[in-house]
């Protein structure tokens, strides 16, 4: 004979872990109970206010209705309410509000690194940067040739290249320019502002010693590799060989899809660890040579302008270890006292980060950051520390360490070593200040 239970009361223990199961009302009630219990926990620690609301969990609109259909949009989209994150052409914040300036064919598009989290950067806001506009260009058609020192040269298709075993790895890229606008008059309030030219993937394609080795390279003479690009900028570029045998590849897809056409499609080089220009993208060419090609890349841009008078030297490849606090970072505003998490990435292009120290009084004191696993060699590693805010004035700095022993330095010790005239590879760390009303602001100007 079955008993009827009152839902209106209580359920007996053991009659729960008997039957498994929990009434609705019983369930609800126990949720809520667990949520005011624990939450009462957090306002004891600090860490959020009391709910106000009788309910502390009333059930929603969405709940009560069903929602889109099964693939409602056939390529994903973000929520609309994540409209505000998206990549912006770089003149975008010198600009009156309400300006939009012209698109160029030769500029860049800036990641929003304040409002990222982890260390992969979705493709869809990956930073751009062209110097002759985006091609479009029809995968069956292009080829990749391979020839110079070696002893047959080599035309390659997409399906030739996509027969070779594949490798996937994780890497950063950043632009040799990013974060110049610290030496050009302090300009920018973001993060994204000011060293949005740095993001990270996971590449797959071919080794481009595979490559190599496929053709023959003649290993007594050659000495560079120049690699050209099939965009309206016609982009070329050397790589000593060293590197090009080393942890080169041929990529064609990027975080699991095929690369973006922003992002070189169908092919491009990736060169880890160095600057940005160098991973030359729509790749068509490469010429193995026992000289370098002293291109307009090499020449009149992306060189080092060294010493009192501005001399220009040879091309820096490397990125050096660098890191960046992107919350709490311009533009952000703390409402209130209490416990806050800094958050930040930092990167090496010499190999792995070793440690991130922060400092929250302006490089007075330091503490040692907890950095998030994995921690890979050249990828973006993030990093965190929790603080507590009491609303005095503070200064949020971070610095890097690589496995090669090498700190990062503050922005007064780079103009020291390398004269007023530097453009590239601007690696100091950034100061944010935050005022007594929780505003933050970049802490290099002024």
């Amino acid at each position: 004979m079955t008993k009827n239970i009152d839902n209106s009361s209580p359920l007996p223990a053991n009659i729960e872990e008997q039957s498994g199961q929990i009434p609705e009302n019983v369930a609800r009630r126990r949720l809520l109970s667990g949520i005011v219990a624990s939450g009462s926990a957090l306002v004891m620690s600090g860490l959020f206010r009391q709910a106000e609301a009788a309910d502390p969990l009333p059930i929603p609109k969405w709940t009560k209705s069903l929602g889109e259909p099964v693939a409602a949009r056939p390529y994903g989209l973000p929520s609309p309410f994540e409209k505000a994150v998206i990549r912006r052409e770089s003149a975008a914040e010198f600009s009156p509000p309400g300006y939009v300036p012209p698109l160029s064919t030769s500029s860049w598009a800036l990641t929003p690194l304040q409002d990222l989290h982890g260390s992969i950067t979705p493709n869809g806001l990956f930073f751009e940067r062209h110097h002759g506009g985006l091609p479009t260009i029809d995968p069956a058609q292009h080829r990749l040739v391979i020839h110079g020192l070696v002893k047959r040269e080599i035309l390659f298709s997409m399906e030739d290249l996509i027969r070779f075993p594949a490798v996937s790895k994780f890497h950063f890229l950043e632009c040799s320019g990013n974060s110049d606008t610290s030496l050009e008059g302090n300009h920018g309030q973001t993060a994204q502002d000011v060293h949005g030219l740095v993001s990270c993937a996971q590449w797959t394609g071919v080794m481009l010693s595979t490559l190599l080795r496929e053709a023959g390279i003649d290993t007594d003479k050659a000495r560079y590799i120049l690699a050209e690009g099939a965009d309206g900028a016609a982009m070329l570029r050397t790589i000593p060989i060293s590197r090009a045998m080393d942890d080169c590849m041929i990529v064609y897809a990027q975080n699991g899809e095929r690369l973006r056409p922003e992002q070189g499609y169908p092919i491009r080089l990736l060169v880890p660890g160095c600057e940005g220009n160098i991973n030359v993208k729509w790749l068509r060419r490469l010429e193995v040579s026992d000289i370098p090609a002293f291109s307009r890349e090499e020449t009149s841009k992306y060189t080092d302008l060294t010493g009192p008078d501005g001399i220009a030297h040879k091309s820096s490849l490397f990125m050096e270890a660098k890191s960046l606090i992107t919350f709490p970072s311009g533009g952000h505003e703390l409402p209130e006292a209490g416990h806050y998490e800094i958050r930040g990435i930092a990167w090496s292009g010499r190999g792995k980060i070793s440690g991130v120290d922060v400092s929250v009084d302006g490089g007075k004191n330091w503490q040692p950051a907890n950095l998030a696993e994995p921690v890979l060699a050249k990828c973006l590693t993030s990093f965190t520390l929790p603080w507590r805010w009491d609303k005095s004035p503070a200064t949020l700095i971070s610095r890097a360490r690589d496995e090669t022993g090498y700190v990062q330095p503050y922005l007064e010790q780079l103009f020291k070593t390398r004269g007023k005239f530097f453009v590239y590879h601007n690696n100091a760390m950034q100061p944010w200040r935050i005022d007594s009303n929780g505003k933050v602001t970049n802490g290099n100007k002024g």
